[in-house]
């Protein structure tokens, strides 16, 4: 999976339409293969991104969860701490 994609579902508070098309955004171009379409390509990819940002959308409206959501904070401490376990920490050379 792309890393750029982030979960979006089970949070508080919910993921937002922005953060969905983001998301939507990187799957296209990891399908695609394109940073940046050509001209030529450009109405066809954004219109995928909006079909898939579109799913995506109705995918987390209908999914549910008999967990709590997920502070968003907390989630990223957790991540932060990861990339300073995994990489070292920031400024350390």
């Amino acid at each position: 999976m792309c890393r750029n994609i982030k979960t979006l579902f089970n949070f508080e508070p919910p993921a937002t339409e922005d953060e969905v098309r983001a998301a939507s955004l990187q799957f296209v171009r990891k399908l695609s293969g394109f940073q940046k379409p050509s001209k030529a390509n450009q109405e066809r990819f954004d219109r995928a991104v909006d079909d898939v940002a579109r799913v995506a959308q109705d995918l987390l409206a209908g999914l549910t969860t008999g967990a709590a959501p997920r502070n968003r904070e907390v989630e990223a401490q957790k991540a932060r701490d990861r990339a300073a376990k995994r990489f070292g920490a920031p400024g350390a050379a």
